[in-house]
């Protein structure tokens, strides 16, 4: 995952320097409750709008380049949020559990055989009752280049064991080079362990 630090030297295509517009109706709408964590923050959008919102948020990501700007953002906003380069693989470590995890185009960036390690590590993450957010690339998306697209059975598939799919919604997944939004899907997911 580190081989996206490299991306932060500038502006990476997903960094639109704001949430997207996805996340912000979900909170909007009371869809995102409680304590949150931000898989694969990036700059820190996301978890710097819900903290500003009244959320305690945290945000994790690989990138060591990514996480001192989101701490620059936090700093410069008078945000209180815990912004840590972590292995996203590696949640329990956090040592707490959260009601909302949120995932805005780090799912689809894993491959067949790390999407079940990473559902193993954020179930370590969420507490019983807790939901997953999560935005990724659909496969309805036909752009060249990009990040892995995602049909929604693969993301059943994916979340059959301990998890209830709540709905898996089109979407449009904003950047840099898509002016109307990549085609995208976007989740909730609530970890129901047995």
């Amino acid at each position: 995952m580190n081989s996206f630090n490299s991306a932060y030297t500038g502006t990476p295509p997903w960094d639109i320097g704001r949430p997207q517009r996805e996340f912000v109706n979900l909170a909007a709408a009371k869809g995102i409750g409680g304590r949150v964590l931000d898989v694969g923050c990036g700059t820190g959008e996301h978890a710097l709008f819900l903290a500003e919102s009244g959320h305690q948020a945290w945000g994790v990501d690989s990138a060591p380049a990514a996480i001192d700007k989101a701490r620059a953002k936090a700093h410069q906003r008078g945000l209180d949020v815990n912004f840590l380069v972590h292995d996203v693989m590696e949640l329990k470590s956090l040592g707490r559990a959260f009601d909302s995890v949120i995932d805005c185009g780090l799912f689809h960036t894993f491959s067949d055989e790390e999407r079940p390690v990473f559902v193993k590590s954020l179930a370590t993450a969420l507490r019983p009752g807790g939901t997953y957010h999560m935005m990724c690339f659909s496969e309805k998306e036909l752009s060249q280049g990009g990040p892995r697209r995602v049909s929604q059975a693969e993301i059943r598939r994916t979340f059959q064991d301990g998890w209830r799919v709540n709905y898996i919604r089109e979407a449009r997944f904003e950047s840099n080079i898509h002016p109307d939004g990549a085609y995208a899907w976007l989740s909730s997911i609530t970890y129901q362990p047995k």
